[in-house]
């Protein structure tokens, strides 16, 4: 092909074309398609007018000399190369002779091989076990289609027994009744028949017969007309034509439609999860329960129960305890037992056989005089926090004795029990790294963790690590100013929004502390918590005037909803707000122990909890948090705890707290690496804790 017919049809190709022209059909030294291409013995191609003019004179060039050893490596290309292209193409190149890297690459390739080749035993079992699950799949599968066909040959059977029973029941009732119908027929024909029979004889005798006949047969003929007159024929009848088959088939077609129920879920055991203090800490004698919270190969919750479950726990001696499971048909079970003696003991759960996430898990047993005191052990009546209105009234709380450890800082507290805690910051003061009824909580996507120190007038900045990076807040009623903040939050640009209690108003500061603005005065009452949603719109929760505000960033107002009551659109004291994945809306309802959900425009959703302390329900909640598979975190204030619900408010798990309880727990927050950071304000410290999604 001429060369301009070349580049005129490569204007019109394909992208794809054009790259591959480019690649292999020009010359890398004049950038034009090959003129009497030429190629190396280290199979690079170069027109040959270039080699000529390229390559020095005293290099004599054949192209046709047989193939020459590659001698030389070229560090930069990472390629083998001859002579002569030491002194070509790769002359700006480091190159070095080929037998000085040979060894040093082999070794990186035999690296490579053995990792590699380490691998094949792992694959082997993981086709094996593949193999296993496919070829029970088609076992069970048969099994099914087995007893499915059984079932229905006997129900088959039951049908033409019951058919049969019918029909002969049908046969002998109506025998009986026309036996009852035949002995009547057969009277009133006999009665006919006689009175037809003496009807004739005596017309003929009156018709007929001379004088003396009928003086003779008057008297017997006579006396068998009254007869025959006064008997009592049975002229009513016996018996009835009535003989239905009633079949009521429309429930028993329902029954058939639904009858047979297929059991499967998509549930596997390297991604399902089991929380509860019980996987590592038991007391003897004492029940204890974990949850187990099944996932699908993605990560994502199982609704449905049904899950083939088996929990065993070994003691060191091979004594082995019972377990009682228990599924709660939403994709989660609890798992009970009672350990009789101290120990160290093995806590093996599996999932179709496959052990569940950190399973086995190493559990230890103590008695009850060596446990250390539960958040359970003692209570008594506390004001409802931040002394907000917003119904009213005082909530039972559980309290807890604060261990002597409280006034350490960052350093991860020490305790047998081995909880999900990773480090605590915080004791009771008015330095940095110290607080005072700490309320609202937020973090931002570089690293930062931001505490809204109530008592004490400020925000408390530090990095996700514990480590203390900024204060700056003073009291009063100015604007700049604090006056009991309460909830906070960050933005997309990392300013601070506050919602100032006190002052009724939402102040949005820099990241580095500098007043910007306010927004909501003459509006709020008490604002407690503020989140932002995917639209840039601040949400607060005015806890005094029990609904919720929805601000553009500028201040505007877009809408407001709820009041006081107990109503879905009504709230008792709103705390905190959070935003899911749909940017709904998250509210706390604290004195009506429940959390309620809403539409970007405040169109109610749904709601769950009630109060108590079982598993789901809520004594007073507060801080509320939303994490990526939208599963959402409510802090359980009155019961100093923190559960875990699925996006539709089905309880999946506590967090567990028990090595460093929580009193009085209040805002909650997801940090920039996935852990669960709380105020625990009646601790006056804030914790960070691992948290498995």
């Amino acid at each position: 092909m001429p060369l301009t017919m070349a580049k005129r049809e490569s204007g019109s190709t394909s992208p794809v074309v054009r790259q591959i022209d480019k690649q292999f059909l020009m010359c890398s030294i004049c950038l034009e398609h090959y003129l009497n291409p030429k190629v190396l013995p280290c199979l690079h191609t170069f027109c040959e007018r270039c080699l000529q003019n390229y390559i020095p004179p005293h290099i004599s060039v054949s192209f046709w000399r047989p193939l020459q050893v590659m001698e030389f490596y070229c560090e930069s290309c990472e390629t083998a190369m001859c002579l002569e292209c030491t002194e070509g193409e790769h002359r700006e190149h480091v190159t070095v002779p080929l037998r000085d890297v040979l060894e040093q690459h082999k070794a990186a390739l035999k690296n490579q091989l053995d990792a590699i080749r380490n691998r094949l035993p792992q694959l082997t079992a993981a086709i094996e076990l593949v193999n296993e699950i496919s070829k029970q799949l088609t076992d069970r599968k048969n099994e099914a289609v087995t007893e499915i066909s059984n079932t229905f040959e006997e129900l088959e059977k039951a049908l033409h027994q019951r058919k049969t029973a019918l029909i002969t029941d049908l046969e002998n009732i109506c025998s009986t009744k026309q036996k009852v119908l035949q002995t009547q027929l057969n009277a009133l024909l006999q009665g006919k028949e006689n009175i037809q029979s003496n009807c004739s004889f005596t017309e003929q005798a009156l018709n007929h017969g001379s004088p003396t006949e009928v003086l003779l047969v008057q008297k017997q003929m006579g006396e068998r007309m009254g007869a025959l007159a006064r008997h009592a024929f049975p002229e009513q009848p016996h018996e009835n034509s009535h003989l239905d088959c009633q079949v009521e088939t429309e429930g028993l077609r329902r029954s058939i439609q639904n009858l047979g129920v297929l059991l499967t879920t998509s549930t596997v055991g390297h991604t399902s999860v089991a929380t509860g203090e019980g996987l590592r800490h038991a007391v003897v004698g004492q029940n204890t329960t974990v949850t187990v919270t099944t996932k699908d190969k993605d990560g994502e919750l199982v609704k449905t129960g049904n899950a083939a479950l088996r929990a065993q726990i070994s003691g060191a001696d091979g004594t082995v305890t019972v377990t009682d499971i228990t599924d709660n048909k939403n994709g989660t079970y609890e798992i009970g037992y009672t350990l009789r003696s101290e120990g160290e003991f093995s806590f093996s759960i599996l999932l179709y056989g496959q052990p569940v996430r950190g399973s086995p898990f190493r559990l230890r047993a103590v008695k009850p005089c060596d446990a250390p005191q539960s958040p359970d052990d003692v209570k008594r009546r506390v004001k409802s926090p931040g002394g907000g209105g917003g119904g009213g009234g005082h909530v039972r709380q559980k309290a807890v004795r604060r261990p002597s450890s409280m006034y350490s800082t960052t350093k991860k507290k020490e305790n047998p029990i081995e909880d999900e805690l990773i480090y605590r910051v915080g004791t009771r003061g008015r330095e940095r790294g110290e607080f005072s009824n700490l309320q609202g909580i937020s973090t931002t996507s570089n690293g930062r963790i931001v505490v809204a120190d109530s008592n004490n007038q400020c925000i408390q900045v530090f990095s996700n690590d514990g480590q203390f990076k900024l204060k700056f807040g003073v009291r009063g009623r100015s604007p700049g100013q604090l006056q009991r903040p309460t909830g906070i939050a960050v933005d997309m640009n990392g300013d601070i929004i506050v919602a100032d209690y006190d002052n009724k108003w939402l102040s949005i500061f820099s990241p580095d502390g500098k007043f910007k603005n306010k927004i909501g005065a003459g509006r709020l009452m008490g604002p407690k918590g503020v989140a932002l949603d995917k639209n840039g719109h601040i949400i607060t929760a005015d806890n005094k005037a029990c609904c919720v505000f929805i601000f553009q960033s500028n201040g505007k107002l877009v809408t407001k909803f709820g009041a006081k009551g107990t109503s879905e659109r009504q709230f008792a004291g709103p705390h905190f707000v959070a935003i899911n994945n749909k940017n709904e809306i998250v509210v706390t309802d604290f004195h009506n122990h429940s959390v309620k959900v809403y539409n970007a425009d405040g169109e109610f959703l749904f709601k769950f909890g009630s109060h108590g302390e079982g598993n789901g329900q809520f004594n007073a909640p507060t801080g509320v948090a939303v994490d990526g598979n939208g599963n959402i975190i409510v802090a359980d204030w009155g019961n100093s705890r923190i559960q875990v619900f699925d996006s539709s408010g089905s309880f999946l798990s506590y967090i567990n707290t028990t090595a460093d309880p929580l009193y009085g727990p209040q805002g909650l927050a997801l940090t920039s690496d996935g852990h669960v950071a709380v105020a625990d304000s009646g601790n006056h410290c804030f914790k960070v804790y691992r948290y498995l999604q």
